[in-house]
């Protein structure tokens, strides 16, 4: 299975791409700064020097020519305003999204937040984080319009402890945390199912296997 990551330098990205690697799967990662085409080597991953917020739709649809899969895992970064949260966020998952229905990758899987369902109040969550819910917001609604084969993951709060391979996934769960490398292994266990299409799924820390947890969907 080859896989191309959008973000592919981010904390999920890589450990997406460590697991990919492990099962015998290709993993692309898109980055935009060549200093981490090493970073990306070290785990097995291919990288694709490419900027998502300059990029025009035919060179990311280059990238994604022939894959079998596509995972929008990119975000501006805490240390971001508002208006990267409108051109990473949202701007650059839209166009992920045209590349993917221009190069015929129908499996496609967008890695969101909780909280996008609103409400997006600013006095209590502050601008930026207000914004950035709001771009991820769009760009779900974007994905759901679309035809292809989507599956949104909207984990907790995330942390980088060890994996558990134990999780709470389902259309609506508690608010919660969940390490990085846990998302991952339900990102490789979507991508290797045939079922779970067409959902917007809340990810958190739990008492179920990853395997168990994908198969009950």
């Amino acid at each position: 299975m080859r896989v191309v990551i959008a973000g592919g330098h981010g904390k999920i990205a890589r450990h997406l791409e460590r697991r990919l690697a492990a099962n015998g799967d290709e993993a692309v990662g898109i980055v935009r700064n060549k200093d981490h085409v090493a970073d990306l080597r070290a785990v097995s991953a291919e990288p694709a020097v490419l900027d998502l917020e300059d990029a025009a739709v035919d060179e990311v649809a280059a990238v994604l020519d022939g894959a079998d899969a596509a995972v929008f895992a990119a975000g501006a970064g805490p240390g971001s305003g508002v208006p990267r949260k409108e051109t990473v966020d949202r701007g650059a998952a839209v166009l992920f999204a045209d590349a993917a229905e221009r190069a015929g990758v129908r499996r496609f899987v967008q890695v969101s937040a909780m909280g996008t369902d609103g409400p997006f109040d600013e006095d209590a969550l502050g601008e930026v984080f207000a914004a950035y819910l709001r771009a991820k917001a769009a760009a779900e609604g974007d994905l759901r319009r679309r035809d292809l084969d989507w599956t949104i993951l909207r984990p907790g709060r995330l942390t980088d402890d060890e994996a558990t391979e134990m999780v709470q996934l389902a259309e609506s769960t508690p608010r919660g945390d969940v390490p990085r490398d846990d998302v991952a292994a339900v990102l490789v266990a979507l991508l290797s199912d045939d079922l779970a299409f067409r959902l917007t799924l809340e990810l958190t820390s739990g008492n179920t296997p990853v395997a168990e947890a994908v198969s009950r969907l």
